[in-house]
């Protein structure tokens, strides 16, 4: 029987988002109703509701989340009623071309739920990346469900959903980072301080973090950083080239998504380096760079969506790092909010007051 919960929806382009009724029906098969007990405030969701996914309003926002599955629809065996889970928008496909070459983290096919949740008058809902969690519960498929150690704090280990993994990612997945690395990072909200920290764990022995807030200064050499630069006092380029003996580092992870950042990226690296842009650029930006630079510098240009995560493979994982202290998810949760301080939070956000607001049921 269909159940009717609170959400924070978008009506329309730019409006306030609102809390008001949803119905979440009964999951079919291959899919699974989960009661959410965290969700963090992402960026993309502010993307949702200013039109910058599409026009497909009303949005149910919110997927950034941690919760238990209450219940399953026919042939789900992977989780089942009580299992304690982190949401996630890469529910590989395990037949498309990418998995079928063992690359399941490129997914072309991924899965969501079939069924549509609703207002009370019927009107279908759009959930945020398949997701939409800014709910007290939510319909997902099954694959959007990965099981980590209950143990857990849900506000911390729920960011693995979205932000937080994207930029461990870029870092250990994307970037390859390894022992001895010089890493830069430019941009240093929580993407970026996840990228820091990604690169601290994988044994990058200097790691320079970049951005015109000092604020966000502060909060990345809590994460690992071991060098900072102001980017409105310091050209970033030749401040990282200075950090790295007049090399450039060896990755530099743009998690601003902007021309400039990225062309800094490009030239801050060393001589066969690796630039990974996980910041998320808008469809008008367009970069300009000499064709025999590309040739002359040698190395890779990654992109890297949902940090190049397999969830099944790192939720837990990282979880367990989490559990042994070695990875602060705990200090990427700035605050913990109601469901009715969504709106007050993207301000919040906007304003680089924080590095994660989390909506805690």
């Amino acid at each position: 029987m269909s159940q009717e919960v609170r959400g924070v929806i978008s009506r329309s382009k730019g409006a306030p988002v609102e809390v008001t009724t949803i119905v979440v029906p009964d999951p079919g098969p291959g899919e699974a109703v989960v009661r959410i007990q965290s969700c963090g405030v992402c960026h993309t969701d502010l993307h949702y509701r200013e039109g910058g996914i599409n026009d497909d309003y009303p949005f149910l926002l919110g997927h950034e989340a941690a919760g238990i599955v209450e219940q399953v629809g026919a042939g789900v065996t992977d989780v089942a009623p009580g299992d304690f889970v982190v949401l996630n928008w890469r529910a590989v496909c395990g037949v498309c071309r990418a998995c079928r070459r063992g690359r399941p983290w490129y997914c072309f096919n991924t899965h969501n739920a079939t069924q549509r949740m609703t207002l009370t008058d019927g009107t279908e809902l759009t959930p945020a990346l398949g997701i939409g969690a800014f709910a007290e519960k939510t319909l997902v498929h099954a694959g959007q469900c990965t099981k980590v150690d209950p143990a857990a704090r849900p506000a911390a280990v729920g960011l693995l959903g979205c932000g937080v993994m994207a930029g461990l990612g870029a870092a250990m997945n994307t970037g390859n980072v390894t022992r001895g690395d010089s890493v830069a990072v430019i941009g240093c909200g929580g993407v970026g301080d996840a990228a820091v920290a990604g690169a601290a764990l994988a044994g990058a022995t200097t790691i320079v973090a970049v951005d015109t807030d000092s604020r966000k200064l502060d909060w990345a050499r809590t994460f690992g950083a071991t060098h900072t630069v102001n980017a409105s006092e310091t050209d970033p380029v030749e401040a990282i080239r200075a950090a790295t003996g007049g090399f450039g580092a060896d990755v530099v992870i743009d998690a601003v998504g902007r021309p400039e950042t990225w062309q800094q990226a490009f030239y801050a690296r060393d001589l066969a380096g690796t630039v990974v842009l996980v910041g998320v650029p808008t469809p008008q930006m367009r970069v300009e760079v000499p064709l025999l630079d590309v040739f002359g510098r040698g190395g890779a240009l990654k992109s890297s969506w949902y940090g190049d995560c397999l969830p099944s493979r790192d939720f837990p994982m990282l979880t367990e790092l989490y559990l042994q202290g070695r990875l602060d998810l705990d200090a990427f949760v700035t605050e913990e909010i109601a469901l009715d301080q969504v709106e007050n939070a993207f301000d919040r956000m906007h304003g680089g007051d924080v590095l994660r607001s989390v909506v805690v049921f």
